[in-house]
């Protein structure tokens, strides 16, 4: 448990310095944010203080944690073998003069390395959130609520998913007091893996739950699309040919017909006369066949016929026709009457393959979270007296940037704008301030002598022996 003297008392009760909000806290009682406590006159922190440990690959068992036997440095900063020192439980720099809480030096090798690890408070955070369905969750810029407070809006979709962009400052401090305090709430549970139930203005209400499947409207999703209804066209037509005279994949985006497309036409698929509601883009592929929803291939309909209008020579009676949506869990089995009027028939055998192939081919639907934070001066100021450099020395790669461990994407550009997710993470990784902020493990890894070059508050490094002591939770590092 990571402990610190207080000086400053009133009344029996100690002040905590670890966020603006600056709690006198009784004895035996916690702070406002849950995170610090009064342990016999001590500020303590509440979470443990955790490890990462390697595990070795033939028997997992884990490696102990001052293992010295490594083997040869081959250049990863990381050594994804060796204990890494994260910031979850450590404490924060708060009110910013403040070296980082704890600067920890291993040697590798010949080589001083050097981790300084911060729970960071993050007054500029989100998270960015895609879920991969192919159900419409409303339309773009709509914004996204938790308690009927705007907490973020739904961003452009990508293949296959929906994207929500949550959080971020203005919904965390420029809104009213409510609106701030349930977007912390709502962001705070997401990052550590829990369930959040959000409505969409002018579409879906949905659960949210990283690792998890999305919950649509009460229905749990279970596939990601196995592409486009073009793109499904060209995978699959070649199991479909002789087997079945036209196949439609019916897509809110694009919609494949196989006659037209040129995967039909190189394996010399006939016109079939069929014709489609909707927008024509190139041959065999057609925009805007129905509406936004939640019904088949992220369309409004349950009737996929409805996109249909009537056949054209030189449809035949007898023609076979299958419909089917980018998952393979909606398909129908037509066959024109005298008439061409398609009418139900029950899917043959031969055609049960193709549509459960579709299917194997779509990978589980899962929802992913990843926290965007910005590192800003002063927690930046933890690290060096010059915090311009450490931004410096992470954009020329000289310093590696993780959160609880995890491996982030660095925006390019100024500051140090970083995304990472929570997968990776271990449980519980992140806490908040009542200001309200989210408090999120911050690490920088670089060699020791690149950490003095840039300015570094070498007066506070300890070797890894030191620390020992205070390390209260060991976990497994999981292996990409």
């Amino acid at each position: 448990m990571v402990r610190q003297t207080v000086e400053s008392r009133m009344e029996g009760k100690i002040r905590c310095d670890a966020c603006p909000v600056m709690c006198y806290i009784a004895e035996g009682r916690a702070g406002a944010c849950d995170r610090y406590a009064n342990e016999g006159g001590d500020l303590v922190r509440l979470d443990p203080f955790t490890v990462l440990q390697a595990v070795k690959e033939e028997d997992g068992a884990v490696v102990p944690f001052l293992d010295g036997d490594a083997g040869e440095w081959d250049g990863d900063i990381l050594r994804s073998e060796r204990p890494f020192i994260t910031a979850i439980g450590a404490g924060t720099t708060y009110p910013d003069y403040k070296p980082a809480p704890f600067i920890v030096a291993q040697d590798h090798d010949g080589v001083d390395m050097v981790t300084v690890v911060t729970e960071g408070i993050f007054s500029y955070c989100g998270a960015k959130v895609k879920i991969d369905t192919d159900r419409y969750l409303g339309p773009e810029a709509a914004p996204v609520r938790v308690e009927g407070e705007a907490i973020g809006h739904v961003m452009t979709a990508e293949y296959g998913s929906q994207m929500l962009s949550l959080g971020g400052v203005h919904h965390l401090t420029g809104g009213s007091k409510k609106e701030g305090r349930v977007t912390c709430d709502a962001l705070l549970r997401l990052c550590n893996r829990e369930a959040v139930t959000v409505t969409i203005d002018g579409g879906a209400e949905v659960v949210l739950q990283a690792g998890r499947p999305p919950v649509v409207n009460g229905v749990e999703e279970h596939l990601m699309r196995v592409g486009c209804g073009s793109a499904t066209i060209g995978m699959f037509a070649k199991q479909w040919h002789g087997l079945v005279d036209e196949v439609v994949v019916v897509d809110d985006h694009i919609t494949g017909v196989l006659s037209e497309h040129q995967a039909g036409k190189l394996l010399d698929v006939p016109p079939t006369g069929i014709k489609i509601l909707g927008h024509k883009s190139t041959p065999g592929r057609y925009f805007r066949v129905a509406d936004p929803g939640t019904g088949w291939g992220g369309t409004n309909i349950e009737d996929p016929l409805t996109i249909l209008g009537p056949w054209r020579d030189p449809a035949w009676p007898g023609l076979r026709l299958l419909m089917v949506s980018t998952t393979g869990e909606q398909w129908g089995y037509y066959e024109l009457d005298e008439n061409r009027v398609p009418l139900r028939r029950d899917l043959p055998e031969a055609l049960k393959l193709s549509v459960e192939r579709i299917a194997e081919n779509c990978e589980p639907s899962v929802t992913s979270v990843l926290f965007m934070g910005g590192a800003g001066g002063s927690l930046r100021a933890g690290v060096t007296e010059n915090p311009v450099r450490l931004t410096r020395s992470v954009r020329q790669a000289v310093t590696n940037v993780t959160c609880g461990g995890a491996e982030c994407y660095v925006w390019p550009g100024g500051g140090i704008t970083f995304m990472a997710d929570v997968m990776d993470m271990p449980t519980n990784a992140f806490g908040y301030v009542p200001t309200p902020a989210l408090v999120a493990p911050i690490e920088f890894t670089l060699r020791l002598s690149d950490y003095a070059a840039l300015g570094g508050h070498m007066e506070q490094v300890r070797r890894v022996e030191e620390i020992e002591g205070q390390i209260e939770r060991r976990i497994p590092r999981a292996k990409r």
